[in-house]
This record gives C-alpha cells, structure tokens and sequence, in this order.
C-alpha cells in the first residue's frame, strides 16, 4: 500500500473519532467485519498518534487558524489538519512538504473548494511557528 492510500485510511479512522470513543483497534476491526478491508499498518500508527495528542493539535489548529475556531471546521478539514499535524510532529521520516502536499490534495478530493488553500495556510504557519522557515519546502516560479 502506498503512503498516500496509508493516509486516507488514517483520514477516515481520524474522521470517524468526531463522532464516536472507539479505539483505533477498534476502528480497524470494524473495517476488517464490515468492509472486509486490511488497514496500513502507518494507517494504524498515525490514526493512534492523532488520538494520543487530539487536545495538542486542537490547540495548535487554534493557534495557526486565522479564520476558524477549530470547532467551526467542517469536519473533514479538521480531520486532515489532525491527519498532517500528527505526521509533522511525530513521524520521523515523514517529509513536511510532502505530508503538506498531501494535505491539500485529500481537500481538494474530499472537503470544500476553499478548504485546500485553508489547510495549506495553517498547516504553512504550524511548520513556520514549530520549526522555522528553513522546514518549508521552497516556492517556485510557475
């Protein structure tokens, strides 16, 4: 399985806990009975991480928004904030501008036509304000 199909399991299971107290087992095992569905391994590990740190990255989503109360956010970004912050923070080998990228692309494919540009900005200020300009990957000219 690929990163990229590992991070929209893990968006779904991160989705999936504003709704409800399950545990990340079992989530997974719910997936395993009622959509006969394997789930990634990192899947697992980042969806456990989101879980460990929610009120840190609530509050960091907090700190970074400049538009929305991480209350006001429609589920799914908030989701994907959850999702690339955890990955930022606590995957070691987890490029930031990659895991950034890939941010903007599950908001483009699953959440609102404003919501891609929404997380790029406070997912950019989170690496910006936790580990300095240097971390971003460099803009080029189109």
């Amino acid at each position: 399985m690929t990163r990229r199909e590992a991070r929209e399991q893990a968006l779904a299971m991160i989705f999936e806990m504003n709704f409800n107290d399950n545990t990340v087992g079992e989530m997974v095992d719910n997936a395993l009975i009622f959509r006969d569905e394997t789930v990634d391994e990192y899947a697992v590990g980042i969806a456990e991480q989101v879980r460990l740190h929610w009120e840190d990255n609530l509050s960091s989503i907090e700190q970074y928004s400049k538009k929305w109360k991480a209350n006001r956010l429609p589920k799914v970004s908030l989701a994907i904030l959850m999702l690339a912050m955890t990955e930022i923070a606590y995957v070691k080998d987890a490029p930031v501008g990659a895991v950034i990228n890939e941010a903007v692309e599950l908001a483009k494919k699953y959440a609102g036509p404003e919501d891609a540009s929404y997380i790029n900005g406070v997912l950019g200020g989170y690496v910006r304000g936790t580990m300095g300009e240097a971390t971003l990957p460099a803009k080029t000219e189109e």
